[in-house]
């Protein structure tokens, strides 16, 4: 244990003196030559600003930039980092009227490089950068048309700088979203100046290195993160409309690798409509996308059962969900949620059983209880987790993962089911959950069976089976505490256990990205006393 803490403390002293050394080596001179030598490029491509509609909320009311106070717009210290942010990747040009003053656009971008010519780490952070590379570059028309020679020398020079230092610093990166922006800047760039030996090609490279380490085989994530699968087609879709605007042949990586991920995309959005709050996601605006893509034409089918990891049962009027996958690699678990064998129902179009999401605010503690077992609807025994976490820098990675044991899927036209299991609470408690979701659609009924088999001969473990709901949605237990009624906007549904305690509970619910609200979760509670114990449940519409 000691030469153990010693080798830990060794590693980090070293890793801590080398971010010292780069830090120190970025705000030389010697790297600010280095990342200044640029090429005497044309601006030949003038990429259009509504491709990028997909990746930005576009205000009806456009602001004029003449209304915009330049005098120490760059001179603020006492902004805070969000608006900081929103500031220096210039993503607000996009809001601008198009009859704003091309003069003063222009000014507000020459003050910004004359104050930040040289790299610093705040305004020259890297994602940062790729946005403001990709904005003033989209935004042509405002930066610049009618520039004189001087100002067109400055703008073309600095475009190419901060695109050197992305080169520089894209492999020190250690978040993959940001990656993709910087890699998708570093194209844009390529085709922008015709500079396909330099910028194109390293963007390229760098694109298939991206999709070799973060997709599976079919196309998936490997985090099993469905809005980060969402992320990234949305900007290989942006990639390529810029090679086709610009009249250049669209590489076969890009798109096979859309074609992929509009596989997932069908699967887990297109087929059901409705946001599967599981590892990571939020309530999304994807209608939104959908209008993208059939503006742009591009259309996805998945007719599978089965996909990423996640099982979906649906017809017309009730979809079923359920996560069958197993937790991805360590590197890869920072959105990963601890609930393996959960499951959400979709009544017409409205959540009926809701996981509560996952919290991307800032207060660690509820960061950590979203990707808990508790906020999932699936089986928690004695309050632990069916995976465990430790804590990274800010993130929470998985440190203890599970196995799916066996899986089952039938979907015929008058009986659904979905069965799997899992090891999750093998090593502490000798113990395997299997879960077997049946529905009859003729009914509209749903049977659920949870079983727990322990191998250990001290039983008496307690068990809690939670069904969250948004909300929105109102419950009422019987007076002979024997079912639950569910009021879902027009819907009634009946919750009954026959051979365990039912109860309602309050808890907290994270769909809503960056916010939690108080919702309600029937649970079920019991001690079990026997080897094997199956809980059943079930849930009629009345």
């Amino acid at each position: 244990m000691i030469l153990r803490n010693f080798l830990n403390f060794i590693i980090q002293f070293l890793k801590n003196l080398n971010q010292q050394f780069r830090k120190i080596y970025l705000n030389s001179n010697f790297y600010d030559r280095k990342i200044s030598k640029i090429h005497n490029e044309e601006f030949v491509y003038k990429p259009s600003p509504h491709l990028l509609s997909s990746l930005i909320n576009y205000q009806t009311t456009k602001i004029n930039v003449d209304s915009i106070s330049t005098e120490n717009l760059w001179d603020n210290e006492n902004i805070n980092n969000n608006n900081f942010k929103r500031l220096n990747n210039f993503y607000w040009f996009f809001t601008l009227d198009l009859k704003s003053s091309k003069k003063n656009t222009q000014k507000i971008i020459s003050d910004w490089i004359e104050k930040n010519y040289k790299y610093n780490s705040n305004s020259w952070e890297f994602d940062l950068t790729s946005k403001r590379i990709i904005a003033w570059l989209s935004n042509h028309t405002l930066t610049i048309e009618q520039a004189d020679k001087s100002y067109l020398e400055i703008f073309n020079g600095m475009i190419q700088k901060q695109t050197n230092h992305l080169i520089g610093e894209i492999n020190h990166s250690k978040n993959t979203n940001d990656k993709i922006i910087g890699c998708a800047a570093i194209i844009l760039v390529g085709l922008s100046y015709k500079d396909e030996k330099k910028y194109l090609s390293y963007g390229l490279n760098l694109l298939n290195k991206i999709c070799n380490s973060e997709f599976d085989n079919y196309g998936f994530t490997k985090s099993r993160s469905i809005k980060q699968l969402i992320f990234y087609l949305k900007y290989l879709i942006l990639i390529r409309e810029w090679f086709k605007e610009a009249q250049v042949e669209v590489p076969d990586l890009i798109n096979e690798t859309i074609f992929y991920l509009g596989q997932g995309y069908a699967f887990t959005w297109q087929n059901i409509k409705s946001d599967i709050l599981m590892n990571g996601n939020n309530v999304s605006n994807n209608l939104e996308f959908d209008h993208y893509l059939r503006r742009f034409t591009y259309k996805f089918k998945n007719e599978n059962k089965e996909f990423g990891g996640y099982a979906i049962l649906h017809d017309k009027k009730i979809a079923l969900v359920m996560d069958v996958g197993e937790p991805p690699s360590i590197n890869s678990s920072n959105e990963y949620q601890s609930g393996s064998l959960s499951f959400e129902i979709i009544s017409n179009g409205k959540k009926l059983i809701s996981n509560c999401g996952y919290y991307t605010g800032d207060n660690e503690k509820l960061k950590e209880l979203s990707k808990s077992t508790a906020t999932h609807n699936t089986l928690i025994l004695d309050d632990n987790s069916s995976c465990k976490f430790k804590k990274t820098n800010k993130n929470f990675l998985l440190k203890d993962g599970l196995k799916v044991l066996k899986k089952n899927i039938v979907f015929e036209k008058n009986y659904w089911k979905i069965s799997a299991s899992h090891d999750g609470y093998n090593k502490k408690y000798s113990a395997i959950h299997e879960r077997n979701i049946e529905y009859y659609p003729e009914q509209f009924k749903f049977v659920g069976t949870d079983k727990v088999t322990i191998k250990k001969t001290n039983l008496n473990l307690k068990f809690d089976i939670r069904f969250h709901l948004e909300p929105n949605v109102k419950l009422m237990k019987t007076q002979d505490n024997n079912a639950v009624f569910i009021e879902l906007e027009d819907e009634g549904w009946k919750f009954t256990c026959n051979n365990f305690n039912i109860d309602i509970d309050n808890g907290l619910y994270f769909g809503n990205k960056n916010s939690y609200s108080q919702n309600q979760n029937i649970f079920i509670s019991g001690i079990i006393n026997n080897h094997s114990e199956n809980i059943v449940w079930q849930l009629n519409k009345i």
